[in-house]
């Protein structure tokens, strides 16, 4: 079923982090490879198949800021801890839980954020800025009003003060612009085409040695039911 009619009929506020991601890797947006599971055995089993190193995350639609609450687990490369990290998160979680999210440990020292949001006065509009633990110290973002093209998502691009570093760096291949081009392009289509979302944030956008680019953590808020 579709992850967005889903939390819908749940009467949900949010789509939960494996939800959002689902939503946008129908739309062609790369994200992590991860499987939900609902224990440690089925955990261990999932890291063995994605292979190590993995990440493990509480995964609820309640949870929006799960580093603030220790409920991430990072680096995990053995069944052992991969067991310890799902018992860790579950003894620190009260709320009801989709499950536990293992994920594939995604490397990259540049970190991009793709984000929307919907007002009266602008309509649809799309952020891109550089991500991380800097973002709110650089704060170089730029913002475009949906629907746009591939050379508005290209200036998008360009005018991030920041943008040399997308170029090839220390050793690193420049960064898949024509895919980070399509993830706005599809950010922006999907604002447009959903009425019942608000807002998308998809932060980290990690950018690999290699170039490519994969939505590490993704959400997405829905229209209060009086806005609608």
């Amino acid at each position: 079923m579709n992850p967005l009619k889903t939390a819908i009929a749940n009467q949900q506020t949010a789509l939960s982090e494996f939800q959002s991601k689902r939503l946008l890797s129908a739309v062609g947006i790369p994200v992590t490879q991860e499987t939900l599971v609902q224990s440690a055995k089925e955990a261990v089993a999932a890291a063995k198949f994605i292979g190590y190193p993995v990440v493990l995350k509480a995964c609820s639609w309640q949870l929006m800021h799960k580093s603030e609450q220790g409920c991430i687990e990072l680096n995990l490369t053995s069944a052992r801890q991969v067991q310890d990290a799902y018992d860790r998160i579950c003894e620190k979680i009260t709320l009801p839980l989709e499950g536990i999210l293992v994920q594939e440990m995604v490397a990259g020292q540049r970190e991009l954020m793709v984000g929307l949001s919907k007002n009266s006065q602008f309509g649809v509009s799309v952020m891109l800025g550089f991500g991380g633990i800097m973002a709110e110290v650089i704060k170089d973002t730029v913002f475009r009003v949906a629907p746009f093209d591939r050379v508005e998502a290209l200036d998008m691009i360009q005018d991030l003060k920041s943008n040399p570093m997308l170029a090839a760096f220390r050793g690193q291949q420049g960064a898949d612009l024509a895919a980070i081009c399509r993830t706005l392009i599809a950010v922006g289509q999907l604002g447009l085409t959903e009425d019942a979302i608000a807002e998308i944030d998809i932060n980290p956008l990690i950018i690999s040695p290699d170039g490519s680019i994969k939505a590490v953590d993704a959400l997405i808020i829905l229209q209060r039911k009086d806005s609608l």
